[in-house]
Parts: structure tokens; C-alpha cells; sequence
């Protein structure tokens, strides 16, 4: 009989275990899927750059530049998590039938916070200096870029961003403005873009003047792509860091 309520006893325990390991595999999110160019001046707490696509696109796009980037940096070039079809993914989902463009706000939400959670999550996986994270995004990866070097600045150096725009849903979360002098910023962005027009660039380095970072900020008499003169202003850029 002791012998019978002793593994019943185990047996409870045992589930009690199972399901605990369970809970906390269902709560830990999924690390974002991503590609990495390994620095090419070897150091032990390498400068990190991550890379972050458009609406539409994958981790392939910009890391097609990512060997022309300064060698001292660890490159990782991100996925976003929402799948629009082969190939094709976004950190969320926007309507631009209207002119303009509709959010998914829940979606940016999650996407700011997942890319947030994989910086930690990718210490586990990579070597990097923790104090030296740059953020490189175009058009929805930029837009990326800002929402989280602005509410996280104590995560990330420096942002560089080619044709996007400060969502207002992330202004009421951004970092009180002694937090984020230290943040260093590169904005670029084509005056005849029709996608984001390059109104947004503009307000968007006003505001930050207004919070009192000082960036670079570039215009290029070119459409919503990444020309040369473009990439060679933002190499030379993350050269100086």
C-alpha cells in the first residue's frame, strides 16, 4: 500500500514537473530568425550592427551589403516575424490604399518588443560588446530602428536609418530626453520617394533635435531605394563609430 501511494506521490510530482517545463518553453518567445557575417578584424566583444529589412522582403536584402560594412563589426541580418508569402515578411502589417499608411499597431508593438527580447537572447548565441549594438533599417526596418533605439537607448548605441519615419504610437514610450544624448543617429532618405515621403524624414530629425540629438541627416534625389551614394554615406558613417 505505501509502495502504491509513494508512485502515486511520484507520479503527481512528475506532472507537476512536466508541466512547468512546458509553461516556461510556451513563455520564452522564439528567437527571430537570423544570418550573420563574422567580423573580419577578429576581438573578443566585437561592435554589433543589425540589420533590418522592409515591408515585403527577408534577412537576404540588406545583408547583401553586409561585406562592404567596416570589418570590425558582427553583422546579423533579422527576419521579420510576419509572413506576407515566400520569401516576403514584415515586422507588420500596413494598408497604404489610403495614401496614408494604416498600421497594424499590435503588431509593431510586438515586433519592438521582439527585437528587444532577441538582442538578449542573441548573448546566448553570439559574442559581442554589449555596449556597441547599432541598429541599420530600411523603410519598415527603419521605422524599426527608430522605435527601438528611442524607448531603449540603454540597449543600443546608435541607430541608422534609410527611409522611414517615427510611428506617434511610440512617441508617449519614448526615453526621457538625459537618457538619450548619448544616441547616435544617421538619417537618409530619397526627396522623391512616393512609399514614405521625405516630409517624414524631415519631422523626424526636427523631434529629435527637439529631444537633443544631434544626427546626420541626408537627402538623395532618388525614389524609395538604397542608391550608391546613399550605402557609401552610411558605411562611411559606421566607419567613424
Amino acid at each position: 500500500m505505501r509502495y502504491i501511494c509513494l508512485m502515486r506521490m511520484l507520479s503527481v510530482i512528475l506532472l507537476a514537473f512536466i508541466a512547468l517545463s512546458l509553461t516556461a518553453k510556451t513563455n520564452d518567445e522564439p528567437m527571430l530568425h537570423y544570418i550573420v557575417r563574422a567580423p573580419l578584424i577578429k576581438s573578443d566583444k566585437p561592435p554589433l550592427i543589425i540589420l533590418m529589412h522592409g515591408i515585403g522582403s527577408n534577412e537576404n536584402d540588406l545583408f547583401s551589403f553586409a561585406g562592404q560594412l567596416p570589418g570590425k563589426f558582427l553583422v546579423v541580418s533579422l527576419r521579420g516575424p510576419y509572413t506576407l508569402g515566400p520569401d516576403s515578411y514584415a515586422w507588420y502589417q500596413a494598408d497604404f490604399s489610403k495614401g496614408e499608411p494604416i498600421i497594424n499597431k499590435e503588431q509593431a508593438e510586438k515586433s519592438r518588443n521582439a527585437i528587444i527580447h532577441f538582442i538578449d537572447q542573441l548573448k546566448t548565441k553570439e559574442q559581442f560588446d554589449e555596449k556597441q549594438v547599432y541598429l541599420c533599417g530600411f523603410s519598415q526596418g527603419a521605422i524599426m530602428s527608430f522605435s527601438v533605439g528611442l524607448t531603449h537607448p540603454d540597449k543600443i548605441k546608435g541607430i541608422a536609418v534609410m527611409s522611414g519615419r517615427i510611428l506617434d504610437e511610440v512617441k508617449p514610450m519614448i526615453t526621457p530626453t538625459t537618457q538619450l544624448k548619448h544616441l547616435e543617429v544617421f538619417i537618409s532618405h530619397g526627396t522623391k520617394d512616393k512609399v514614405i515621403d521625405v516630409h517624414y524624414a524631415r519631422k523626424a530629425a526636427a523631434y529629435l533635435n527637439e529631444l537633443g540629438i544631434t544626427g546626420t541627416y541626408k537627402e538623395y534625389d532618388d525614389v524609395h531605394t538604397i542608391n550608391k551614394d546613399m550605402l557609401a554615406d552610411l558605411v562611411s558613417w559606421f566607419g567613424k563609430r
